[in-house]
């Protein structure tokens, strides 16, 4: 009886002990991410900025970024004793810039635009903080993108990168268009950047552009099997772009890392209100060049439901940004991969101080002029429990007004989204000020969920919505089910792909799925007819191909 009183005892102050330990290592991490957020920017030189004929340069003695003048092409980045992280080799305009990608509809070919500025207004200037406005204004030009371009670039005091935004407006009776695609791109120097990172699970040693230019095209033109690489660990993989793709929520921090200087070239995105589709759309990241994408809209992995089309003069304007160019450096002795874990950190800085505070574009709007969106989602389904149940790690966003489930489609206005805690309690900050629907999803449930009314963001409001109730489609109880609705698929069986048709990173991986040539593989499992599947008997996890294709 003592010994177990003991025991207990023992138990407790091993229990308490453990919670001080996590407690002091968050709190250690806490002031870690404080106080590199909170360096005194007045220890560091003032931002400087210089207007020449061509160019403009912007330096604060941690970073130089050198731009057309008035087109706004960044053509250098010098960090670190690099003279440019950006690859020389390429025109002024091609090594990081803006792009479009557009048509008529009346002209369903495509049109390429860099979105070249025609004058250059410097918006602030002072010892903190330099902001410069592109301006692209639209004239009646029957090949000129029909928008009003706005790009803008910051830098700020003590910080070792650079932020970039930019509005698109269309005025009202402006000539019909279709957009497809706009994003950032930024194509690096390949001597020092040769290692990219995703996430955590996803970061390796990239083929050079020149070792694809000599390998051989596989089934598109993306995808390429590397047959005579300049480094030979990676010949006779495949390497394909869209193999690097993210969830727009898994999307916070992707780049690329050199290992002589140690220094690291990172994309933050610190929030996705400005991205379309909602928080499961995929998009490209990094990919083999080296390049680092920022994608604000495209129709990759969903087709022409995503194009945003523009009729009847219908006027437009939306923010996309500001994300952070973030660079990194440690010293000749220090792992080169830390450049990866500092990122992170970096990242999560970004995030909590966002909206930013310092962008002047009156289009964006500071966190007191935006709402809050509080609330707790229930699930009501007598089949499983007779009391409502919490809608644990539900999706809960804010998008515009439309049909239940339309947020996967919306791509014209913005998107505020958020997980619910374990009880189904969510809170959505910084929303701007406007006129939404609120959707919502829930693992473990089919279907989708919308809230009956109009939610009407105002400046500085919180609006609480207490106990939401979800009814998820049922006709009677489940006779049975194949897998788990939580809109990944990560759960059917995923086989070994071509084992010459392989990238390596994705061996025994989570995200095996992203190997090339699967879709062969379902005609080489089930050469003579489509697969069978038992209830009852079949098991979904090794007996129900992920993606069933049409059969060679």
């Amino acid at each position: 009886m003592i010994w177990k009183k003991q025991q207990g005892l023992l138990l407790g102050w091993l229990g308490i002990l453990l919670q001080l330990v996590v407690l002091t290592e968050c709190a250690i991490r806490r002031q870690r991410i404080q106080k590199k957020n909170n360096t005194d920017a007045a220890s560091f030189p003032s931002v400087r900025l210089h207007i020449l004929d061509e160019y403009v340069v912007v330096h604060n003695g941690l970073v130089n970024v050198t731009l057309s003048n008035p087109g706004g092409m960044i053509t250098g980045i010098q960090y670190n004793g690099i003279d440019n992280l950006l690859e020389n080799d390429y025109k002024e305009n091609n090594r990081g810039y803006w792009d479009v990608v557009w048509s008529k509809p009346e002209h369903p070919g495509d049109i390429y635009d860099k979105l070249e500025g025609t004058s250059l207004h410097v918006i602030k200037e002072d010892e903190n903080q330099v902001e410069l406005s592109f301006l692209k204004p639209w004239t009646s030009s029957n090949n000129v993108l029909p928008l009003n371009i706005d790009k803008r670039f910051i830098m700020l005091r003590g910080s070792t990168g650079f932020y970039s935004y930019a509005v698109f407006e269309r005025l009202e009776g402006w000539p019909d268009i279709n957009l497809s695609q706009g994003r950032m791109a930024f194509k690096l120097k390949p001597k020092l950047f040769q290692f990219m990172a995703v996430s955590d699970e996803r970061q390796r040693i990239m083929p050079t552009s020149q070792d694809r230019e000599r390998g051989q095209i596989l089934d598109y033109p993306e995808a390429v099997l590397l047959t005579d690489p300049e480094n030979s660990f990676l010949r006779g993989e495949v390497d394909d772009k869209y193999q690097y793709s993210s969830d727009n929520k898994d999307c916070q921090v992707h780049g690329w890392i050199s290992t002589n200087p140690p220094s690291g070239f990172w994309i933050i995105t610190p929030s996705n209100e400005f991205k379309t589709a909602g928080p499961v759309k995929q998009d490209l990241t990094s990919h083999a060049g080296p390049i680092a994408l920022s994608m604000f809209f495209s129709t990759h992995y969903a087709g022409s439901p995503l194009i945003i089309n523009f009729r009847d003069g219908e006027p437009w304007k939306k923010v996309f940004g500001p994300v952070f160019i973030y660079l990194n450096s440690v010293s000749e002795d220090d792992d080169p991969l830390t450049l990866w874990a500092d990122a992170k950190e970096q990242m999560l800085i970004e995030t909590q101080s966002w909206p930013y505070n310092f962008p002047m574009s009156k289009d964006y709007p500071y966190a007191e002029k935006r709402g809050i969106i509080a609330g707790r989602l229930l699930v009501r389904d007598s089949h499983i429990n007779q009391r409502l149940i919490s809608a644990r790690a539900a999706y809960i966003g804010l998008a515009l007004p439309g049909d239940t489930g339309s947020w996967q489609r919306e791509n014209k206005g913005y998107q505020f989204w958020t997980q619910a805690d374990d009880r189904g309690y969510f809170v959505i900050k910084g929303v701007r000020v406007g006129k939404y629907s609120l959707y919502a999803w829930v693992p473990g449930f089919i279907g989708d969920y919308k809230y009956n009314a109009y939610i009407n963001v105002r400046p500085g409001n919180t609006i609480r919505l207490y106990n939401l109730v979800y009814d998820p489609p049922r006709n009677g109880p489940t006779l049975w089910e194949i897998g788990i609705p939580d809109r990944t698929a990560a759960e059917y069986f995923v086989p070994d792909p071509n084992p010459t048709l392989m990238n390596q990173l994705y061996v025994n991986h989570a995200e095996k799925y992203r190997q090339y040539g699967l879709w062969d593989r379902y005609t080489e499992l089930y050469p003579e007819q489509d697969l069978v599947y038992k209830v009852g008997v079949s098991n979904y996890q090794i007996d129900w191909y992920f993606a069933q294709v049409n059969r060679k």
